[in-house]
């Protein structure tokens, strides 16, 4: 890319991270062909935050909207969320939630995430996955960062099929689709679920 005049660079830093808030100043600095010094320093002027801060900011306000999963309940963090129809979370796998021996991360921790993206979703007071079809498509270490994508395809009765796909740097990590059974106070008493 030719050098940018910084109005230039201030407009396309702009639109880049409405575009993308995932976007770390290591690939603008990359992006626009200058330092990432250069990336703060205009991050500054433009008073945005860096991307941790957007992430938190983005999940503040979207954990407010979940009825099935409690926010502390949440694995990673959901920052844009429309109940019956989509949420998109975040996620950062830290070194303990690895193999010793790998360093891969251990599918527990995928999974987790995943449920919880996919309970978030719904619209009912309480769930349990009735049916889970996962697929692991490449490994994970720690500090990767994942964002998964949650959308409810289908809802009958009592039961919600949502679709979770987690990826890292655009290359999809997991799949999965699970049917969710919605738990009311009836099914809570007499046990039976419907699965």
């Amino acid at each position: 890319m030719a050098k940018l005049s910084r109005k230039e660079r201030h407009r396309l830093l702009l639109q880049k991270i409405k575009e993308n808030p995932f976007i770390t100043d290591e690939e603008l600095a990359e992006e626009f062909g200058c330092s990432v010094q250069t990336i703060r320093l205009d991050r500054a002027i433009l008073d945005i935050k860096e991307v941790r801060e957007r992430i938190k900011e983005m999940a503040k306000e979207s954990l407010g909207k979940l009825k099935t999963i409690s926010p502390r309940d949440v694995v990673g963090e959901i920052i844009d969320i429309e109940l019956g129809s989509y949420a998109i979370a975040t996620f950062e796998p830290e070194l303990w939630m690895t193999f010793s021996n790998s360093q891969m991360v251990k599918g527990q921790h995928i999974y987790a995430f995943a449920e919880s993206i996919a309970m978030s979703v719904i619209d009912a007071k309480a769930a349990l996955i009735g049916i889970a079809n996962i697929k692991y498509k490449t490994p994970v270490f720690a500090n990767d960062r994942l964002v998964a994508r949650a959308e409810l395809k289908k809802k009958r009765n009592n039961k919600y099929i949502v679709w979770v796909f987690i990826k890292r740097n655009n290359e999809e990590v997991f799949r999965g689709k699970f049917i969710l059974v919605a738990i009311d106070d009836e099914n809570k008493e007499t046990g039976q679920t419907g699965v």
